[in-house]
């Protein structure tokens, strides 16, 4: 590929003028086209909602992606905006009081600190297991959970054009310093991947790294060019703005600057894969979304898709099937079905394991080989990723299979393990050992683990 040709931005008589990115927060909510549809009790509760998890929408979102004729039912508007139910009865209660007595933002505020206390802001060990050390100290916006991957949270990118109702990283929104993930020193990430020649891929997240300027973006993944990091053979963004804001990758002024950027990197013989966050069908059905697509794809870089399975939004089988077939067309590869996180707003998203399953199985029926490359349900849980792989019935008792697709420790990694099967069950710590055994092969070494962060 001839990196020195640049991208030709697509110009208005291309069909896709540039557009000017217009968000809408909790404090011009009422401003936002539709929502004056809603009846009063609606708009409330969202209000009330909004004052405990992030808030955040945009032009193309509200005008093109929702259906308010479906709405409150259609996908994506669950996808963005609060809904009542987000929050337990009690919380709802307490902030809604709160807001019709009058109260100052500062009581507000500090209620609902509070009640994000009791969603488990950081899931899956991310503040006690995943932090790492180098030179004797804590590195800052870093997270190396598996051996071969680091994720960089870089501080320019955590935010996103538009918020997901379901997020597990909702706590890097919310304007709490003490919750949030970041760094904007570009060379502890260079020292810490130096030092740590096991370290293959570096996944770049956030909020979504594709809010910065290419300037910004190109500050962290250029230096990965320079002699010393060859062992970084991978390069990942994990990105909504395919779905959220396609603009950013054909019409916004550093677009073509960013495309070139991605070319480089494939040229130097890196894999450069954009995690792409998809949830529903509907998030690809716009030309700018798939002319997006098209301009990704031709700087080299391979687009991956993952998303939770979500009630609300995609809890049907042929919602899944739809949106890898429409994935495969365009060159997508359909990569993870995760298990909604136990945090943030789970109690509305949640679906139990055995559902999970059974939809991911029906949609799996549904699609080609090509599409089948997605796996899952998977739980991104404490000790790992861990995968659903079938309800069967083993000496006679009815079981999960289940197996760690990824693992702290690698030699967890591929080994089949069995849970009783509980139609109610939602994540892995609701799980019990089948035949009568007294814990998980792995739970022993993982309290070891916890044990040492915790000294």
């Amino acid at each position: 590929m001839n990196s020195t040709v640049p991208f030709q931005r697509a110009a208005s008589s291309d069909g896709f003028p540039e557009r000017r990115f217009q968000v809408f927060t909790a404090r011009n909510l009422e401003r936002i086209p539709g929502v004056s549809r809603l009846s009063a009790e609606q708009r409330f509760a969202m209000e009330v909602v909004a004052s405990v998890l992030p808030f955040r929408v945009n032009e193309y979102v509200v005008n093109e992606l929702i259906d308010w004729g479906r709405v409150p039912d259609d996908p994506i508007f669950q996808l963005v905006f609060p809904q009542r139910d987000m929050l337990a009865p009690e919380s709802f209660a307490r902030m809604a009081e709160a807001i019709r007595s009058g109260a100052d933002r500062s009581a507000i505020q500090l209620l609902a600190r509070e009640i994000r206390g009791t969603l488990n802001p950081h899931p899956a060990g991310q503040m006690e297991l995943n932090v790492p050390q180098h030179q004797g100290e804590s590195v800052e916006g870093m997270q190396h959970k598996y051996r071969e991957t680091v994720l960089f949270f870089p501080s320019q990118g955590q935010v996103c054009h538009s918020y997901c109702t379901f997020c597990f990283r909702w706590a890097q929104f919310v304007g709490d310093k003490e919750l949030r993930f970041a760094s904007n020193e570009a060379d502890s990430l260079l020292d810490y991947l130096r030092g740590h020649p096991q370290v293959s891929d570096l996944l770049m997240t956030g909020g979504d790294p594709m809010v910065m300027k290419t300037r910004n973006l190109a500050q962290y993944l250029e230096p990965l060019l320079e002699p010393g990091l060859e062992h970084v053979q991978t390069v990942r963004i994990g990105t909504k703005a395919l779905t959220f804001w396609p603009y950013r990758f054909v019409t916004d002024k550093d677009a073509d600057e960013l495309l070139r950027l991605l070319e480089r990197l494939v040229d130097s013989g890196r894999h450069v894969a954009i995690m792409a966050h998809y949830n529903h069908p509907q998030e690809l059905s716009t030309p700018i979304a798939e002319e997006a697509i098209r301009r990704v794809r031709a700087t080299g870089a391979e687009i991956r898709s993952q998303g939770p399975l979500l009630n609300h939004i995609n809890n049907e089988a042929s919602d899944w099937a739809a949106l890898w077939r429409k994935q495969v067309q365009l060159g997508i590869i359909p990569y993870y079905m995760f298990v909604e996180r136990d945090t943030g707003a789970r109690r509305y998203f949640e679906v139990p394991l055995a559902r999970a399953w059974e939809v991911y199985r029906e949609a799996m029926k549904q699609v080609s080989g090509l599409g089948r490359t997605a796996r899952g349900p998977s739980m991104s849980a404490d000790p790992g990723k861990v995968e659903i792989q079938g309800i069967s019935e083993i000496r006679g008792e009815k079981v999960f299979v289940l197996r760690f697709i990824q693992g702290r420790n690698p030699d967890w990694v591929q080994r089949p393990f069995f849970a009783r099967f509980d139609p109610d069950a939602t994540w892995l710590n609701q799980l019990q050992p089948a035949f009568g055994e007294k814990e998980f092969f792995f739970e022993a070494e993982y309290r070891e683990m916890l044990e040492q962060a915790r000294a």
